[in-house]
């Protein structure tokens, strides 16, 4: 994808080779058959050859380039595109770490470290702002091994983005000063941690809180479940690739959108802690049968089993025998 964006950007010029390079008076023959052209020692003969040999240095020889790097650059598309969906889904079959308390870090320098604790369900149940970077790291020590003591936290993800090696320094430290401060640290990927922060879908989850701490309740929750947090995020804002705005765009989405339908088919959802991003998803599931399906649990408390779907409003009989990755029983 270098080579063909560089090209096309004329910072790079092709020029074909052949194992064995054909003469000129073959190649020049094939243009008179095409065209019906036959030598007779005529007046015109002359010209005409001329004009054929003319054809073949100017019209054929020289938009060979073009025609060899655009097929280069579908080739390469396609395999970037593969190599693109792969990523994700490495991204989103990655283990995880299960019903444990964690404590988000997102990562920063003067803005601060935005910090979110969820419990082991994913909830929300404290967030905070911390200097550690600026002069504040006593107070900042403080107020993770508080937040840790308080929830009883077990793991700490911390975003891989800017500051990430001084923040994690940072809770290294901390766990020296206060040793029953035990989480296990984890390094995560924040990509897309920002697209979700100032989506609409956070919003409607997080309405009362800061743009700025959704990013950090995302890291956290991405740790617990990847799946589960990844799906509510643009599959082409988690950043599975390099040059991967250079390809077609109208192809890369429908290869993610894809790939995210089956990793969310192969390994199924839990209908009680589900949102309406991964239930959609569910093949079978139209996105107002997902909302429909959480707005039951939300009045009516846990599914029992599968059965209980046929309560859920637009849900019937023929509808639940099409879908799957739902619980069986």
């Amino acid at each position: 994808m270098g080579v063909t964006k560089a090209y096309s950007q004329l910072s790079l010029n092709a020029d074909p080779q052949f194992d064995e390079p054909p003469k000129e008076s073959y190649c020049e023959q094939i243009i008179m058959d095409h065209l019906g052209l036959r030598l007779n020692n005529a007046p015109a003969d002359s010209w005409r050859k001329g004009v054929v040999s003319w054809t073949w240095r100017i019209k054929v020889l020289m938009h060979l380039e073009t025609e060899l790097m655009g097929t280069v650059r579908e080739r390469a598309e396609d395999e970037a595109i593969n190599v693109f969906a792969r990523n994700l889904h490495d991204l989103l079959m990655a283990a995880p770490a299960g019903l444990r308390a964690t404590m988000g870090l997102d990562p920063g320098l003067r803005t601060g470290v935005k910090v979110a604790v969820v419990d082991a369900t994913g909830k929300l149940v404290a967030t905070d702002t911390i200097y550690p970077h600026t002069g504040q790291a006593a107070k900042a020590a403080m107020t993770v091994a508080a937040l840790c003591e308080k929830h009883n936290v077990e793991l700490v993800a911390i975003g891989n983005g800017t500051a990430s090696r001084e923040t994690e320094r940072f809770y290294l430290d901390v766990q020296k000063q206060f040793p029953k401060v035990t989480a296990q640290k984890v390094i995560v990927s924040e990509a897309g941690a920002s697209v979700y922060s100032a989506s609409e879908l956070a919003a409607q989850e997080f309405p009362d809180l800061d743009v700025s701490l959704r990013g950090a309740v995302s890291i956290a929750r991405r740790l617990q479940d990847p799946l589960a947090e990844l799906v509510k995020i643009d599959p082409k804002s988690i950043g599975v690739g390099q040059y991967q705005h250079d390809v077609s765009q109208t192809q890369l989405a429908r290869k993610l959108d894809a790939v995210v339908e089956d990793c969310v088919n192969a390994v199924g959802v839990d209908l009680n802690t589900a949102s309406v991003p991964l239930l959609t998803r569910v093949a079978g599931l139209t996105r107002m049968m997902a909302q429909n399906i959480v707005a039951w649990r939300d009045e009516n408390g846990q599914f029992k089993n599968r059965q209980q779907l046929l309560k859920v409003s637009r849900l019937g009989a023929e509808s639940l025998r099409a879908v799957r990755g739902l619980p069986a029983h």
